[in-house]
C-alpha cells in the first residue's frame, strides 16, 4: 500500500496541469481536531501543499443528511457549529470562505441520475471547515457542500459521484468527509485520547484499506457482506458514505495514498486516502 510519504516522493508530478484534481477521503474525527494542532491537522496542512491550489472545493459531509441531494448557493455560506457538550473556543470559531453559487448550479446541470437541488439554508458544518481551515487557512478558496441523500443506497450515492468527475478537470477539489469505522456507541470513554481501536475495528480497517487498495469498490458498495464486523464498523452509513464518493471519483488508473492512519477511541478510524 502506497501511504503519504511515497506520495511526497514525487509530490510535483500532482500540481500538473495535464492531470484531474486530486480526490480525498478524510477521517475527520472530533470536532476538537478544528481548533488543536495534533498529527491528523497537522497532515491535513501537509496534504494540501502537495496539492495544486483548488478553484474551488466540494465537500460531501457525513453531517448534512437531507430528504433529497442538495448543494449549498449561497454567496457567503455560514460556519455552522453542528455539535454540543464541547469548549467554548469551538463555538467561536468562524470560516468565512466565500461559496460558488455558479459552480453549484453547473454541478446540479451535471446530475442525471436524481434531481439536486439549491440550498440556502446550510452553510459548512464540522464535517467540511474542521478540515479544511487547517488545510487553506486564509479562507481564500470557495467552498460548497454537497448533501447526503438518506433515501439513496450505497450504489446510489456512488452512481452519483462517477457523475461529478467533469468537476476535476476544471480544478474542483472534491472531498469526502467522515469516518471509514466510525461506532459512537461503542467508543472506549476511559481511552478517548488514545490512538486505541478494539480488534474488531482494527480488523475492518485493514479489510477496507486491501479492498481500497485493489480497486475492489463493488465490495466496499456492498460492505454489509464483508461480515459482522462491518456491521459494528459501520452501524449507520452516514461516516461512510463519503467514503463511496471518493471512489466513484477514482480514475481507472489512479492511486491510492493512505494517511492519518490511526484508530481513535477504539471505534473510530481516521485512515484517509487520497487518490491521484
Amino acid at each position: 500500500m502506497m501511504t503519504l510519504s511515497d506520495l511526497q516522493k514525487f509530490a510535483g508530478g500532482l500540481k500538473s496541469q495535464d492531470k484531474p484534481m486530486p480526490v480525498l477521503f478524510i477521517g475527520h474525527g472530533s470536532p476538537m481536531n478544528g481548533i488543536v494542532q495534533n498529527e491528523f491537522s497537522d497532515t491535513w496542512k501537509s496534504v494540501a501543499g502537495l496539492l495544486p491550489v483548488p478553484q474551488a472545493i466540494l465537500v460531501v459531509s457525513a453531517h448534512w443528511l437531507t430528504e433529497g441531494t442538495k448543494i449549498t448557493a449561497m454567496d457567503f455560506p455560514p460556519t455552522i457549529h453542528d455539535f454540543g457538550g464541547f469548549p467554548p473556543a469551538l463555538y467561536q470559531v468562524k470560516y468565512p470562505v466565500p461559496g460558488a453559487p455558479d459552480l453549484a448550479r453547473e454541478t446540479v446541470a451535471l446530475v442525471q441520475s436524481t434531481h439536486v437541488g439549491l440550498a440556502h439554508e446550510w452553510g459548512l458544518d464540522h464535517g467540511a471547515w474542521t478540515v479544511l481551515r487547517h488545510m487553506y487557512p486564509d479562507a481564500s478558496v470557495p467552498v460548497l457542500q454537497l448533501s447526503i441523500d438518506y433515501s439513496l443506497g450505497a450504489k446510489g450515492h456512488y452512481d452519483l459521484a462517477r457523475e461529478l468527475g467533469a468537476l476535476r478537470k476544471k480544478g474542483v477539489l472534491i472531498l469526502g468527509s467522515g469516518n471509514m469505522v466510525h461506532n459512537l456507541r461503542l467508543i472506549a470513554f476511559d481511552r478517548i485520547e488514545e490512538n486505541f481501536g478494539f480488534d474488531w475495528a482494527a480488523d475492518m480497517n485493514e479489510v477496507f484499506k486491501a479492498r481500497i487498495d485493489s480497486h475492489d469498490h463493488r465490495s466496499l458498495i456492498e460492505y454489509e457482506r464483508l461480515g459482522p464486523a462491518a456491521r459494528l464498523a459501520v452501524p449507520t452509513p452516514d461516516h461512510y458514505f463519503p467514503l463511496l464518493y471518493a471512489l466513484g471519483l477514482q480514475g481507472r488508473t489512479e492511486t491510492p495514498y493512505f494517511f492519518n492512519d490511526s484508530l481513535v477511541a477504539g471505534s473510530l478510524t481516521m485512515t484517509s486516502v487520497l487518490f491521484a
